[in-house]
């Protein structure tokens, strides 16, 4: 992933913890990670328990487990890791386990592993998991986020797929109509199929797919037996629209897929683009459910002072919505092209990316499309608002970046893109 300049934090050695009951495994990955020694700290166990007196004399930015081991097993283990040390990236790198076992592995575990592991995929695995652990410099909230099992979904949507699940005509067709007007459960897809975990060997950006090669009867226990989806608690923050929160960002996601499209022709770059679109505000979601306290201040600064969001989540968090998101899913492991567009879709011209990217897409789209409380129309055409409000959104795109690319030209064209989409939805 194509980023700025790590601050010394992200500079620090990394201390990792590697368990597995297997001796000649640990002895492999000794000898597989001796050229690493000067940019990671690392400590070996054979079992769960020795692993957890480790993590009360140590600290951890990353535990890497086995998943079958007597005793505790790796789901075990990294549960208690969430607990203990929650700031650390939670990492199963195991061969085969039977289904049981590795559904309940689907909460604590961040990513999964399959052995025999190439020392490059471990290292990039690794190396993404704590790439952005510098950016959030309030360790409660790197905590918060790290336990994060799940994006907390639309209520509407979630019954319906309850009751989809619960009704004797389910069908699969339904099951995924359901998931992929849900962000939330997109993304929570999207992790699981891009880990070793089902075997996939490619990287997918398309929750349709993903959900397809998941199969009917994985994803009916994922979601019945694991939980692995959770409903929005609206109560925590009665001015806070989850609604409108993912109605715009569907909204941006259809824009930066179109100026992809126009300008690639490229179904890659236009799915991933689509993909960003959707997700590149599950910050503000994480803010609005886990940081309910310190985002309603962040809100009360917009709202009172009208200060720009950013500017009030940076006075009160440190960081900011963007930052968060881009933090989870690094996390969860999907892929760079994603993470990076959500992080620095506000700020592009700190991504040391040189061509036209999803980044692109989705921070002209967002720049461009208007925020749901400019777009009411009053007595005015849409055509006339969608005018106006697209024009004063454009002091938002950052004309440097767009430059630095040769692409400032395209401006008017992608304006018009956005145009014809935000007359549609209005």
């Amino acid at each position: 992933m194509a980023t700025e300049e790590p601050n010394n934090s992200m500079l620090d050695k990394v201390n990792i913890l590697f368990v597995d009951d297997d001796p000649n495994v640990l002895n492999g990955l000794r000898r597989m990670l001796r050229s690493l020694r000067s940019e990671w700290d690392f400590d070996f166990c054979d079992c769960g328990e020795e692993a957890l007196r480790l993590l009360d004399r140590s600290s951890y930015d990353v535990v890497v487990s086995d998943m079958r081991m007597p005793g505790m097993n790796g789901a075990q283990l990294l549960e208690e890791v969430r607990l203990r040390q929650p700031k650390a990236a939670r990492i199963i790198l195991s061969g085969h386990c039977d289904e049981e076992t590795a559904l309940k592995s689907v909460g604590p575990v961040h990513q999964y592993l399959s052995k025999p592991c190439d020392a490059g995929v471990l290292k990039n695995t690794i190396t993404r998991a704590c790439a952005l652990r510098g950016l959030l410099e309030d360790d409660s909230i790197k905590e918060v986020v790290s336990r994060i099992e799940c994006l907390p979904s639309l209520p509407s949507l979630y019954f319906e797929l309850m009751d989809e699940l619960a009704s004797e005509t389910c069908s699969f067709g339904k099951v995924e109509k359901v998931i992929r007007k849900d962000p939330a459960m997109a993304a929570k897809i999207l992790q699981l199929v891009n880990s070793a975990f089902f075997g996939v060997r490619r990287r997918i950006t398309d929750p349709s797919e993903a959900i397809g090669m998941l199969g009917f009867q994985t994803i009916k226990a994922l979601v019945l037996s694991v939980h692995i989806f959770c409903k929005f608690d609206s109560s925590m923050l009665p001015d806070f629209s989850i609604e409108s929160l993912w109605n715009r960002a569907v909204s941006v996601a259809v824009a930066a897929r179109d100026i992809a499209n126009a300008e690639t022709g490229d179904k890659c770059i236009a799915d991933d683009a689509f993909m960003s679109g959707i997700l590149h505000d599950v910050g503000k979601l994480i803010l609005a459910q886990y940081v309910t306290d310190k985002y309603t201040e962040v809100l009360r600064l917009v709202r009172t002072e009208r200060l720009a969001e950013l500017q009030a989540e940076q006075r009160i968090l440190n960081t900011t919505h963007a930052e968060l998101g881009a933090y989870l899913l690094a996390l969860w492991g999907l892929p760079d092209s994603i993470v990076e567009a959500i992080m620095f879709h506000h700020r592009p011209g700190a991504s040391a990316d040189l061509k036209f990217s999803p980044l692109t897409a989705v921070h002209v789209a967002d720049a461009l499309f208007p925020n749901s409380e400019t777009s009411d129309s009053g007595d005015s055409g849409v055509s006339t608002v969608a005018d106006d409000v697209i024009r004063d959104s454009e002091s938002q795109v950052d004309l440097e970046y767009l430059a630095r690319l040769g692409l400032d030209g395209r401006l008017t064209k992608w304006r018009d893109i956005c145009h014809s989409i935000y007359e549609e939805a209005a």
